[in-house]
């Protein structure tokens, strides 16, 4: 039968085929359905793609979805995006089709099985483009192919319009040109030289204009080709007929405008020269990453190291990492010590110690230490690879503003072929003498002026531009439209645990007793607190093992359950726990007890420790706040955000530690359950909200959030249901996110009132509106210029992002 065919899961046996088929068969349009149990598939006439996944979901039964991003070359303007996604929209199976002009890309997601990449590519080629699957698609040195293709195209066209330039306009800026012109080889002489240079411009460097051009009226939906097209036919037959017929045309009307077809050529193809230079510094942020893996590894196979392609790596390889080489894929350190610097993915300047057991990330860069290495994670599973991929599909992302941007553009050029049009009539009926040689010069001007290139380009560039910037400070956009939701949050809540503090307890405070010693108090107590689990138990083993003291062994050791615990230290009973434990065992505390309520008032847990019946020391434990986490909300607070600490710790605790980093607004006492309330409840007079967190039970409150941002040494789970990714725990990576997030929108409004702007005042001016009152009327040249740059404005103003300032992640 004919239609198209795509896979179903869940069908197991003779009555799902029959469900299947009933199901489909219902859906408007889809006319007599067939499945097939041995394959899985089903086959339709017809129907909407999504209206029969859905119904097959409703069924019990699941379409299963594919997913394709096609490189698309000689897309120029917006009129060409929406050519292609329509046409991509309409294949059959066709869930969704999404192109983007500065990445020149689309992206399909289809029905799996109903279509192949040749369909997909055969179906973009119908429309005069060129459509490469992802794993073809243009690479760097492709698109440095096209660069110096279109730089031999403007050179041949200035090289053949200078001269026609010359001998028309010569003499307007130099009258007596214009004499010697006459008197040496005569004016018809010049307009043949001017026919054979022009003609040549348009068969050569122009064809792609009138190829293009002609398949987008082929399939009516004109274009900008198809302006640049009929403006440059219009002066070339016109100048033509002046040549060679020219008593088909009245005696005032006998000029030509072979300058004007040849120069506008050229003017266009200087403008997408630029633009093309431009669009490949707006992919530098990915070329840097894609940099970052090196092209090959050195893999213990068959008893010995050899050098293998990346691609030959496979998961359980041992690797070899000589000192200052980066490594290839992520794994696990097998033998041996060295310092990796993995600024790269943290922005942390400091190397990383790494030993046996240890994991490390490809990409990163090896000290002066030797390592053997365990492949867990290579190819696309790379951490690499994953950010390159996040940060592609939020360059290829598109916001909310495109939409509307997208439906102007649809009938913008028919709009100017109107305008065009409607010029040349008023101009034929009430314009001064010669009308016609008026009304070709005014319709010329208004079909090359208009640009929905720079309409095209205003939203994507700056996006692409802005979370490449965003990656280089160490900020993952995972989502696109986060970058415009996050500019409009007015509330920023915070995890506390993890996200504003370390996450786990640090030694802070030892006050001793007098007649004990610092160092033989602690080592005593960590003696101790060896034969416990406890975080507290780890926070005390770290500070003496950074001290470098010698812990002696303990024995006879006894834990409290709500007090404390005990044991015997080189002879000596040890009691460490609570006051009450030391009360309890008749240890008296004196001072200490005061000096115990101090610790707590501030935000700490005390410990106190006795050594054979005295009380030696009490000790402060505390979750300490990250690094650069008060300057980050100094800064956020500059930004006149709400600012909000979400702990589950009690109440006077948490507002100790909010009081340090000076944030006012405290909830406190939330179970790990009750954080997607609380952000409910803050929300409440619908201000939009981020929630910053990093562990498992922020997952859900991440997702509810207006915009999740999740540390990026946080747990996978919280990362996944995140819109941005920290890839640091520092949280000026959040002061980062803001700052790109603000300046991008803030300049796609730049873009969009420019490309906006420029046509609404400069279409009026070409189509004469200033000639009654100054005699003013724009040159059709003139008017080329002015469209080629106005494409390039709004590029170069895209990639002032790049040097956004922000403070790296």
């Amino acid at each position: 039968m004919a239609g198209f065919t795509f896979d179903v899961q869940g069908m197991t046996c003779g009555a799902c085929v029959g469900r299947v088929e009933r199901v489909l068969s219902r859906v408007e349009g889809a006319g007599k359905a067939e499945a097939n149990l041995a394959r899985n598939t089903a086959t339709v006439a017809g129907g909407d793609a999504t209206e029969l996944a859905t119904a097959l979901d409703a069924a019990g039964f699941a379409a299963r979805e594919d997913r394709l991003t096609l490189a698309v070359e000689g897309m120029t303007c917006a009129s060409c995006v929406g050519r292609v996604e329509r046409a991509l929209a309409a294949l059959p199976g066709v869930l969704e089709a999404r192109v983007n002009l500065a990445t020149e890309s689309a992206d399909v997601r289809f029905l799996a099985g109903a279509l192949s990449v040749d369909t997909l590519s055969s179906t973009v080629a119908d429309l005069g483009y060129v459509a490469k699957s992802q794993k073809s698609s243009v690479t760097s040195e492709e698109k440095t192919d096209e660069i110096a293709a279109l730089r031999r195209q403007l050179l041949l066209a200035l090289i053949l319009a200078l001269p026609v330039f010359v001998l028309e306009m010569g003499g307007h800026i130099f009258p007596p040109f214009h004499h010697f012109i006459a008197h040496s080889i005569g004016t018809q002489t010049s307009w043949l030289i001017q026919f054979v240079l022009t003609s040549l411009v348009l068969v050569g460097p122009g064809r792609v204009f009138y190829r293009r051009g002609w398949a987008s009226l082929r399939h009516a939906a004109p274009d900008m080709n198809a302006l640049v097209m009929i403006g440059t036919a219009a002066a070339y037959a016109f100048s033509v007929v002046a040549t060679f017929a020219p008593f088909l045309l009245p005696s005032t009307a006998r000029a030509v405008y072979f300058e004007a077809a040849a120069v506008i050529v050229a003017l266009i193809l200087l403008g997408r020269w630029m633009e093309a230079r431009a669009k490949g510094r707006t992919g530098a942020a990915i070329a840097r990453l894609m940099g970052l893996a090196p092209k090959t590894a050195r893999v213990e196979r068959g008893g010995e190291v050899v050098d293998l392609s990346l691609e030959d790596v496979v998961v359980g390889d041992t690797l070899h990492l000589r000192p200052g080489e980066k490594l290839a894929v992520d794994g696990e350190v097998l033998e041996g010590q060295t310092y990796i610097d993995e600024s790269m993915l943290t922005g942390e300047p400091a190397a990383v110690a790494k030993g046996p057991g240890d994991m490390v990330t490809g990409g990163t860069v090896n000290g002066t230490g030797a390592l053997r290495y365990r492949a867990l994670r290579v190819g696309a599973d790379t951490m690499l690879s994953q950010i390159i991929r996040m940060v592609g599909e939020a360059q290829g992302a598109r916001l909310p503003v495109q939409d509307l941007v997208n439906k102007i553009t649809g009938w913008f050029v028919p709009a100017v072929l109107m305008a065009a049009v409607v010029t040349v009539l008023v101009w034929l009926i009430l314009g001064p003498s010669p009308a016609l040689t008026h009304a070709l010069v005014a319709g010329v001007a208004v079909l090359i002026i208009a640009c929905p290139c720079a309409m095209g380009l205003a939203v994507p560039v700056s996006i692409m531009v802005g979370t490449g910037r965003a990656a280089e400070l160490g900020v993952l956009f995972r989502r696109g439209d986060a970058l415009q939701g996050l500019q409009s949050v007015g509330t920023l809540a915070f995890d506390k645990t993890g996200t504003l503090t370390a996450g786990r307890p640090e030694l802070t405070d030892m006050i001793l007793a007098d007649g004990f010693e610092a160092g033989d108090v602690l080592a005593s107590v960590a003696a101790v607190e060896g034969k416990s689990e406890h975080p507290i138990a780890q926070a005390i083993l770290r500070a003496a093992d950074a001290r470098g003291l010698e812990v002696p062994a303990a024995v006879d050791f006894t834990s409290h359950t709500g007090y404390g615990i005990d044991a015997q230290v080189d002879g000596q009973r040890v009691l460490v726990g609570s006051a009450r434990f030391l009360k309890r065992e008749g240890v008296e505390i004196g001072d200490l007890e005061t000096t115990g309520a101090t610790l707590a008032n501030s935000g700490k847990t005390p410990i106190f420790a006795a050594i054979d019946g005295k009380a030696a020391a009490v000790i402060g434990v505390a979750d300490p706040i990250k690094p650069g986490t008060v300057e980050a909300i100094e800064a956020l607070r500059a930004m006149d955000l709400r600012l909000v600490m979400i702990s589950g710790d009690n109440e006077a605790t948490a507002k100790v530690i909010a009081g340090e980093l000076g944030i006012t607004e405290v909830v406190a006492e939330v179970l790990p359950d009750g954080k997607v309330a609380a952000l409910d409840h803050l929300r409440r007079d619908g201000d939009k909200l981020a929630f910053v967190g990093d562990g498992i039970n922020d997952a859900p409150a991440l997702a509810a959030a207006h915009v999740g941002i999740a540390i990026g040494t946080g747990t996978d789970v919280a990362i996944e249901a995140a819109d941005v990714v920290l890839m640091s725990g520092d949280l000026r990576g959040v002061v980062a996110a803001l700052t790109v997030s603000r300046a991008t929108m803030r300049n796609i409004k730049q873009n969009l009132f420019w490309a906006f702007g420029y046509n609404a005042a400069l279409v009026p001016v070409a189509a004469g509106v200033l000639y009654p009152l100054w005699g003013v009327q724009l040159s059709p040249m003139l008017a080329a210029g002015a469209m080629a740059m106005s494409s390039v404005f709004v590029l170069t103003n895209a990639l002032r992002l790049r040097w956004v300032a922000g403070e790296r992640a």
